[in-house]
């Protein structure tokens, strides 16, 4: 006899990345998947809508999309009319993808929503994380001296999860946020013991009359059981070492609640493939020019520019300066076939055999979505083109300290970047052989940290290229404009890494036997 999925309760949606992976784990192969996505709420407007379109999708019984689907990417026929067309799935969708604020003014509404949904079902998982800007690191150094900041709401959205917990007692639950959480404070204190303290024993911390509710926590990578004192550093999770390209440290925390006498298993270590492995089959594209006139010939000139003798003479006496000379001048941008800003040629799948690619590729696409790339000032094409070279003959992504000085942008804190002082990478490069950097949601505003490696190419990656690194399927479409679909890919969590943490909840759900 089939089981029923375990229904799961997503806050703090994003465009889906946890109940992606979630979703995707099967029992017994592709007999059916383990957890069904009951409520997943989001307040962002751009954000729901791609989270909205992936729950219908996941409506139809069958194992595959339905070909309208791939008719919206082809462009064939837009996002109503494929809704139009499948009214059923679309009204299932609207009752499991909710667009809501998780605030004080809305606990009635999202706990009613939560009871009706899960109904007398036991056994069932809440997952989620609350906005991280104002835990980051780059968030705090943004609003360092602004004295609004530790009063910022963000810092405590935490406690609208932890309202949701006591409201509803989950079996299981998984809190994800910023590695930022474990030097964050407020008012001087930790915000991450906070935290720990307040998931232990939720109802104390919401000032509610204890009724027996609390939680034991777990790590996904530690074996060490943690407790009041524990080291907030052992739930960190290192994507990389899960197979995810990408070097993304992230906090997860696992709760149980007390009356369930199971620990979890941990994350299982494995490879990741590199950086070109999981982008390198992508078609090669231009970056378009801003605050000029966009053209492939202006481009050409524009890269071609590059002063080679000047930096042949600035940077004599470095061990590679022969080598990045003629590397630079090796880079001529004149290809046979003229470079586009954008493509949509669906490549086959990446030669590389790792597992990851199983959820990425998809073989019924014949059209490559979100490969389009952003534009750039002129100067900042040279300072790309000499970077990515750099870093093809050095190994290495270059400081501000390596570039000759008369390509250094005219900021006034490059000076403090040069001595190593701030800011030193400002111009980063994502080197081939290795995974990525993390892919963060300042992708949206800064293409300078994410530099493709290819100097013929000049130009940041793709929402299409982080979005693989970030292990989405080429068949997820993000929707809004393009600065929204990297701030979504960015905040996500990587559905492979959700798919194997999937994996230990259902596992922790079938060990628990009988739940009250």
């Amino acid at each position: 006899m089939k089981k029923r999925p375990y229904p799961l309760v997503d806050v703090f949606a994003g465009p889906g990345g946890l109940g992606e992976g979630f979703a995707s784990l099967q029992r017994n192969g592709k007999e059916r998947s383990y957890f069904e996505s009951i409520v997943a709420i989001e307040q962002d407007k751009f954000a729901h809508r791609t989270l909205l379109l992936r729950h219908f999708l996941r409506v139809f019984e069958s194992d595959e999309f339905p070909e309208d689907y791939y008719r919206y990417l082809n462009g064939h026929i837009t996002l109503n009319e494929l809704y139009s067309r499948h009214p059923k799935e679309k009204a299932r969708a609207d009752q499991s993808a909710i667009r809501l604020s998780l605030g004080a003014e809305n606990h009635r509404q999202v706990r009613a929503l939560i009871t009706n949904k899960l109904g007398n079902e036991k056994k069932w998982a809440l997952v989620g994380g609350p906005p991280c800007q104002a835990y980051s690191l780059v968030g705090r150094s943004r609003m360092k001296g602004d004295p609004a900041f530790e009063s910022d709401e963000r810092h405590f959205l935490y406690r609208e999860y932890l309202r949701i917990i006591v409201d509803h007692g989950p079996p299981v639950f998984v809190m994800e946020n910023v590695k930022g959480l474990l030097s964050a404070r407020v008012n001087g204190d930790l915000v991450i013991n906070r935290i720990i303290s307040d998931l232990t024993e939720p109802e104390g911390a919401l000032g509610i009359s204890p009724n027996g509710l609390g939680y034991k926590l777990y790590s996904l990578a530690e074996e060490e059981l943690p407790g009041f004192c524990v080291d907030p550093r052992l739930f960190l999770v290192r994507a990389e070492e899960y197979g995810v390209p990408q070097a993304r440290h992230r906090m997860f925390i696992v709760g149980i609640r007390d009356d369930i006498a199971v620990r979890p298993k941990k994350l299982r270590p494995h490879k990741s493939p590199t950086l070109e492995e999981t982008i390198g089959n992508l078609p090669k594209i231009r970056s378009g020019i801003s605050k000029s006139e966009d053209s492939y010939e202006s481009w050409r000139v524009a890269v071609g520019s590059l002063d080679l003798q000047r930096i042949n003479k600035e940077l004599r006496g470095n061990c590679y300066a022969e080598e990045l000379f003629a590397t630079l001048a090796a880079c001529d941008p004149a290809p046979v076939v003229p470079l586009e800003k954008s493509s949509t040629r669906y490549p086959a799948r990446p030669f590389c055999s790792h597992s990851v690619f199983e959820s990425i590729y998809d073989a019924r696409l014949s059209r490559l979505d979100s490969h389009h790339s952003r534009s750039h000032m002129p100067s900042d094409l040279r300072r790309y083109a000499f970077a990515a070279s750099f870093a093809s003959v050095t190994g290495r992504s270059p400081k501000l300290a390596d570039f000759p000085p008369f390509l250094l942008p005219n900021h006034a804190n490059v000076g403090d970047g040069r001595a190593g002082k701030m800011f030193s990478d400002r111009f980063r490069v994502q080197l081939p052989k290795q995974p990525a950097t993390t892919i963060t949601s300042h992708i949206s505003k800064d293409g300078h940290y994410f530099i493709h490696y290819d100097p013929m190419q000049c130009r940041s990656l793709t929402v299409r290229e982080a979005a693989r690194l970030q292990t989405f399927p080429d068949n997820y479409r993000f929707e809004g404009p393009r600065t929204s679909q990297y701030h979504q890919v960015g905040n996500a969590v990587p559905p492979y890494l959700a798919r194997q943490i999937a994996e230990i909840i259902a596992d922790i759900l079938d060990r628990a036997g009988e739940i009250k």
